[in-house]
C-alpha cells in the first residue's frame, strides 16, 4: 500500500481523479441501454437480433470514434476534448426525458451513437492520466484511470429503480448530474503534460466525419441498404472502421501494418469486448436464461461490472511487476475455458452467475495487462495507440451481443455465442504464446522487470 501512494505522489493526483470521472461518467452513459433494454422492449416491438444491435450501436461507437478522438488527443489539449466528449454524451440523456412519445427504433439508434461518445473518453482520460505520470507506473496509473468502468455498475443499480418509477426515457436524465460533477472535475483539475503535433483543425474535422458518417451508416444498416439479415449488421464495424482510418493522417496509418498492433488488438477485443459486450448484454442474457425480473438482472449486472472494474488496476500492478506479456497468457486461457465450459453446460443460475463472475475478474485484469504494455511499446504514440486498440475492444463488445442475439434467435440457445467467443479468446492465448520471446525482450528492457524473468 505504502508503494502505491508513493507512485501516486509521483505525479499529478489531482488530474488522474479528473481522468477517472470523466471515464466514469461516460462508461455510465456508454452502457446506458443495457439495463433499459428489457424496459424498452416492452415499449417497441424488437426481435432478440434487433435488441442485440440497439445494445450493440453505442459500444460501436465508441469503439470507431476512440480512433479519431485518439488522433485528435495528439494534436489538440485533452481538457477540451473531455469537455466536449462530455457534451455530446449527455446529447441522449436530454432528448429522451423531453420527448413526449415513445421514440422510434430508428431514434434511439441515432442517440445510440451519442452515448459511444462516452465510451469513447478511454482514448483521452487514459494518455491524460498517463501523461502526468513517469512510465515506471504507467500499468497502475492507467489501471485507476480506466477503473472509470466501474460507471457500469451504476447502470445496474440506478437505471433499472429509476425506469421502474418513472419510466425508461426518464430515467436516462438520471445520468445529468453525473455529467456534470465530470465537466466540473475536468475543468478545475485536468492537465495534459502530452505532447501535441498535427493540425487540431485537420483532427477535429475527422472526428466529426466520423461521427455524423456513423450515424449515416446505422441508419442505412436499418433500412436495409447494404442487404437484408444479419451479414449487413455483421458489416458494420467494418465499414465503420474503414471510415475511421481513412480520416487518419497518412503518418499515424502506419501502425496498422506492425504484427504488434493487431496483436494487442485481438487480446483487447477479448478483454475489454468481453467487459463492454457481456454488461451491454447479460440484463437480457439473465432475463431470457435465467427468467430474473428486470430489477435483479440489473443488480446482476452491477455486481459483475464492480468486479471487472475493481481488478483492472490490480491488473495493471500485476503486470508492472510480472509484465503484461506471462499475465495474459494465463488469463486469455481462463477466459477460453469459461466460454466452453458455459457453451457445453449451459449452466443453472448458481453456476452461470459463478463462471460469469470468472470471466469478468479475467476481463478485468487482462485489461489492465494490456495496456500495460501499450505506453512502452509504442513510446509517444499512446493517444493513437490507446484509440486503435481501444477501438478493437469496442468492436468485440459490439459482436459480443450482436452474436448473442444471432444464435439466439437462429437456434434457441445462446450456446454458439459463447462458443464463439471461447474460440476467439483460444486464438488470442495462442498468439501471445507464440510471441512471447520478442514481447518479453521489448517489455522487460522498458518496464524495468528484473533481468532474472529473462530466462523464463
Amino acid at each position: 500500500m505504502k508503494n502505491v501512494m508513493h507512485s501516486l505522489r509521483s505525479g499529478d493526483w489531482r488530474a488522474l481523479v479528473a481522468c477517472f470521472l470523466y471515464f466514469d461518467t461516460g462508461f455510465t452513459v456508454w452502457v446506458l441501454y443495457g439495463p433499459l433494454a428489457p424496459f424498452i422492449s416492452r415499449s417497441i416491438a424488437m426481435t432478440p437480433a434487433q435488441q442485440g444491435l440497439l445494445v450493440a450501436v453505442p459500444v460501436l461507437s465508441a469503439a470507431i470514434l476512440r480512433v479519431t478522438l485518439g488522433n485528435l488527443y495528439q494534436s489538440a489539449h485533452g481538457k477540451r476534448i473531455a469537455l466536449m466528449g462530455v457534451l455530446l454524451s449527455a446529447v441522449p440523456t436530454i432528448v429522451l426525458p423531453l420527448l413526449q412519445t415513445v421514440p422510434s427504433y430508428e431514434t434511439l439508434l441515432v442517440l445510440g451513437v451519442f452515448l459511444g461518445v462516452g465510451g469513447a473518453s478511454f482514448a483521452v482520460a487514459l494518455p491524460m492520466a498517463g501523461s502526468n505520470y513517469p512510465p515506471k507506473v504507467q500499468g497502475l496509473v492507467l489501471g485507476l484511470a480506466a477503473a472509470g468502468n466501474i460507471g457500469a455498475v451504476l447502470d445496474g443499480f440506478l437505471f433499472p429503480q429509476l425506469a421502474t418509477r418513472y419510466g425508461w426515457q426518464m430515467a436516462a436524465g438520471g445520468a445529468l448530474p453525473l455529467l456534470a460533477i465530470a465537466a466540473l472535475t475536468l475543468y478545475f483539475w485536468a492537465n495534459d503534460a502530452g505532447v501535441k503535433t498535427g493540425s487540431v483543425l485537420r483532427a477535429f474535422g475527422g472526428f466529426a466525419t466520423t461521427l455524423v458518417g456513423l450515424i449515416v451508416l446505422v441508419l442505412l444498416v436499418e433500412a436495409g441498404l447494404f442487404g437484408a439479415g444479419k451479414a449487413s449488421v455483421l458489416l458494420l464495424p467494418v465499414i465503420g472502421a474503414l471510415l475511421a482510418i481513412a480520416v487518419l493522417p497518412k503518418r499515424y496509418r502506419s501502425v496498422l501494418g506492425e504484427r504488434d498492433t493487431w496483436v494487442i488488438m485481438l487480446v483487447y477485443s477479448i478483454t475489454f469486448g468481453g467487459f463492454v459486450g457481456m454488461s451491454s448484454y447479460v440484463s437480457l442474457l439473465l432475463t431470457s436464461l435465467y427468467q430474473l425480473s428486470k430489477i435483479d438482472a440489473g443488480l446482476f449486472m452491477a455486481l459483475l461490472a464492480a468486479t471487472g472494474a475493481m481488478v483492472r488496476p490490480l491488473g495493471g500492478l500485476i503486470a508492472d511487476r510480472v509484465s503484461g506479456v506471462r499475465a495474459l497468457t494465463v488469463l486469455l486461457a481462463i477466459i477460453a475455458v469459461c466460454d466452453f465450459v458455459f457453451a457445453a453446460a449451459m449452466p443453472s443460475l448458481a453456476g452461470g452467475i459463478a463462471l460469469l463472475l470468472c470471466l469478468y475478474t479475467a476481463f478485468g485484469l487482462g485489461n489492465g495487462a494490456t495496456f500495460q504494455l501499450v505506453p512502452h511499446r509504442w513510446a509517444g504514440r499512446t493517444g493513437l495507440m490507446s484509440g486503435i486498440v481501444g477501438a478493437a475492444g469496442g468492436i468485440g463488445g459490439f459482436y459480443l451481443p450482436v452474436v448473442m442475439g444471432i444464435a439466439k434467435e437462429s437456434t434457441g440457445s445462446y450456446q454458439m455465442g459463447f462458443a464463439t467467443f471461447g474460440a476467439l479468446a483460444a486464438c488470442a492465448f495462442l498468439a501471445i504464446v507464440a510471441l512471447r520471446r520478442p514481447w518479453m525482450a521489448w517489455s522487460m528492457q522498458t518496464a524495468g522487470i528484473m533481468p532474472a524473468h529473462a530466462t523464463e
